[in-house]
């Protein structure tokens, strides 16, 4: 009988999860969302439109429902747009009566924990990209931190992804109370049936934001070398920083001899996304080696990428800093180069190319990880027992 009730009281669960952002654009929401739902859960968005990923969209699922504002531009409209997302999350909260409110980046602190106070909801704090209270912000900014600090303070659960990022945000919040570190895997029903077996040509797969920090112009220089042998696709958009720069690649692989090895796709859907990354042999997952932006200094497990190729059986092509080459090299799931280097590039694609054996069994390693421990499933366990008991 208590099973039953238990049973019974899943079902009748809501969670609502808050951001001033697209959720599409996240893949950890997408994955705590379908998981909950998959269990009887009632889920609610509220989110924001972004500019330039029209394409990226939640598969569609009976008991997730998605509700956002449009995309403003900066401004005096932005600024009205968002008293008004503070809001929208007051409304909803009230007129939907979560048992849960899912917060998950510092701009939904205030709606959020201003909800909790007048409705004693309970809350999780879920922060993918940390801001760094070292650095000096605007007015505006040092208040939407100041309401982290009590959110972070006040919510019944707090979720970041990676160790350091948590262990500063538990040091600058003054957090006492349960906290996690979930790493941005994928979950297990996304993993590809199989991988391509193509030995003549080396396809180097990337997706994400197009930027020169993620994707560097070192990279088609010495791909540009192979004169065909490699290629390059691309999936995903340019920032509103970066507009123009895969342009600027693919006219550098022409200067240097090799036009048409760059292959833009786009921005893909997530349920796509891993069946085209499997028909490629290397997923691309670099780094700068020097940066003052506390989320690339810390990026092993926040990011989703090399998880998300791993599961997709590609080998990798890291960064050579003593984390990334610990985490998967050590274990035998990528190969290490220096970014600012064409010529320490060249050499990690050329022993790929030269290896194609080994490549595969390197691929194959690194999904039977994602399958045993890597997977969002196993992640996100110990939450998800929280949010079900509490």
């Amino acid at each position: 009988m208590l099973d039953e009730n238990h049973g019974k009281q899943l079902l009748s669960r809501s969670i609502l999860f808050v951001q001033y952002a697209d959720p599409s654009a996240y893949p950890p929401l997408e994955h705590s969302s379908r998981l909950l739902a998959n269990r009887g859960w009632n889920v609610d968005f509220l989110g924001t439109g972004a500019r330039g990923i029209d394409n990226l969209r939640f598969p569609i699922h009976p008991r997730i429902r998605i509700k956002k504002l449009r995309f403003m531009t900066g401004g005096w409209r932005q600024k009205l747009q968002y008293v008004r997302f503070i809001y929208f999350t007051l409304y909803w909260t009230w007129r939907w009566k979560p048992q849960w409110i899912y917060a998950s980046d510092p701009l939904a602190c205030p709606g959020v924990w201003l909800a909790q106070k007048l409705t004693n909801v309970r809350v999780v704090y879920h922060e993918h990209d940390s801001p760094d209270p070292d650095q000096a912000q605007s007015w505006f900014m040092n208040r939407i931190l100041a309401y982290r600090g009590r959110l972070g303070r006040d919510a019944h659960l707090c979720i970041l992804p990676q160790q350091t990022r948590l262990l500063k945000f538990l040091e600058t919040t003054r957090r006492t109370t349960p906290a996690f570190c979930v790493w941005n895997c994928p979950r297990l029903d996304e993993i590809p049936d199989a991988n391509s077996s193509q030995d003549r040509e080396l396809i180097i797969y990337y997706h994400g934001s197009i930027t020169s920090a993620r994707l560097p112009f070192q990279l088609i220089i010495a791909a540009s070398r192979f004169k065909g042998a490699v290629r390059v696709q691309v999936a995903g958009y340019e920032t509103l920083g970066g507009r123009g720069y895969l342009a600027e690649l693919i006219a550098l692989a022409a200067k240097n001899g090799a036009p048409g090895i760059i292959e833009p796709l786009g921005t893909i859907p997530r349920c796509d996304l891993l069946r085209n990354a499997s028909k490629a042999q290397i997923g691309l997952s670099l780094i700068p080696k020097h940066s003052e932006d506390i989320n690339m200094q810390h990026m092993v497990g926040a990011s989703n990428k090399p998880f998300d190729y791993m599961a997709s059986a590609l080998p990798l092509l890291v960064t050579d800093l003593p984390e990334w080459v610990a985490m998967f090299v050590d274990p035998g799931y990528a190969r290490a180069c220096d970014p600012d280097d064409p010529d320490s590039i060249e050499a990690a694609l050329r022993w790929y190319l030269d290896h194609p054996d080994e490549r595969r069994q390197m691929g194959q390693r690194g999904q039977e990880k994602i399958r045993q421990l890597w997977n969002y499933e196993n992640m996100f366990a110990d939450v998800l027992e929280r949010l079900e008991n509490i």
